[in-house]
């Protein structure tokens, strides 16, 4: 699996796509994130949709998550509309929005 990483002093702006990888936001991505795992790391920011297999949030995030698998670490601060298949929350984690887990997510 290829990885992709935005690092810390990296904005982007503009929607990002890896059909076959993964992608790490240390820095800010305004736009939407599309592959086959997503981790958004403590100190990262993300304005825009995601669109993955696996998401993982640790830093901050607004927009619309779309996935199989969601996990939201202690330190996430998370304002989106959510339609996962699975998720799981550390203590601390803030999540604001609509919550849809179910089987048939989407």
């Amino acid at each position: 699996m290829v990885n992709s990483v935005v690092e810390k002093d990296v904005t982007v702006e503009g929607n990002i796509s890896s059909s076959k990888g993964s992608v790490e936001v240390r820095g800010r991505v305004v736009g939407d994130v599309s592959a086959q795992a997503v981790t958004v790391l403590q100190g990262g920011t993300v304005e825009g949709a995601l669109n993955a297999r696996s998401v993982t949030v640790e830093g901050a995030y607004s927009g619309q998550i779309q996935c199989e698998d969601l996990r939201l670490a202690a330190s996430s601060q998370v304002r989106a509309d959510v339609s996962a298949q699975t998720m799981s929350t550390e203590n601390g984690a803030q999540l604001q929005g609509n919550i849809k887990v179910s089987s048939q997510a989407g």
